[in-house]
């Protein structure tokens, strides 16, 4: 019989598989599989080239399983990406009924078409609203892009009342923007809300009580990073 002190024996049975493609990206998966054979017909010079084209199409919709960290107070990455900016400035007038007018702290999370592009919710609540907006094309790494550009403004209220804001940012080469929830629904935290085809940006409103908990150049994990604290202390400091 084994001792009491022995620590009990935990066998792992977690192992790695490739990330599913979400189904918003499967038929663009076939339309690159249709033209790898159709090139393959053509002449077997093109095969390859739109065989990596394949790859790179799945890649782009992979939609990874992500283990979102619990705890009170936490406000996670909704998306994968570089922070890029972490500075006070001016709420968007969409979000000034839910969120005030007084200026808040903007974590802003850059993708490129390499990252993960399926965008998740960064605490656990009731959406209060969803707003899309149409806009120009800039690069989705200029400031300006938060008032110009193609947009979709979230926001979550939590059990404790707290509001967060978050903006999906379409960019030079983003041209559709989805959301997979409307107003009125229940979200956990990590869910998955939204998804931007091709490259851009996603910006968070923090609380002046939540703390940034990422530097710039720090690069972020959506469902599991996380990017603000209630209560917590700045680990970053802010543009004013």
């Amino acid at each position: 019989m084994p001792s009491l002190d022995t620590p009990p024996v935990v066998t792992s049975t977690v192992k790695w598989r490739f990330p599913a493609v979400h189904p918003e990206g499967r038929k663009y998966v076939a339309i690159a599989l249709g033209l790898t054979l159709l090139a393959t017909i053509v002449t077997k010079v093109l095969f390859w080239p739109f065989v990596g084209l394949a790859i790179w199409v799945a890649t782009f919709f992979r939609d990874p399983v992500r283990t979102t960290p619990q705890g009170e107070g936490l406000i996670v990455a909704p998306a994968d990406g570089l922070v890029t900016m972490i500075q006070r400035v001016a709420i968007p007038r969409e979000l000034v009924a839910d969120l005030g007018a007084a200026p808040l702290v903007r974590v802003s999370i850059f993708m490129s078409v390499f990252d993960v592009h399926i965008n998740r919710t960064p605490i656990a609540g009731t959406i209060r609203q969803v707003v899309y907006i149409s806009g120009k094309f800039l690069n989705a790494d200029l400031d300006k892009a938060s008032d110009e550009n193609e947009r979709q403004h979230f926001v979550v209220q939590g059990r404790d009342g707290r509001r967060i804001g978050f903006t999906q940012i379409a960019g030079l080469v983003a041209r559709r923007i989805l959301g997979f929830v409307k107003p009125g629904d229940m979200v956990v935290a990590g869910q998955r809300i939204g998804l931007i085809r091709f490259g851009s940006r996603v910006d968070v409103y923090l609380p002046d009580d939540c703390a940034p908990q990422v530097t710039l150049g720090q690069r972020s994990i959506a469902g599991e990073t996380v990017i603000g604290r209630v209560g917590g202390v700045a680990i970053t400091g802010i543009a004013q």
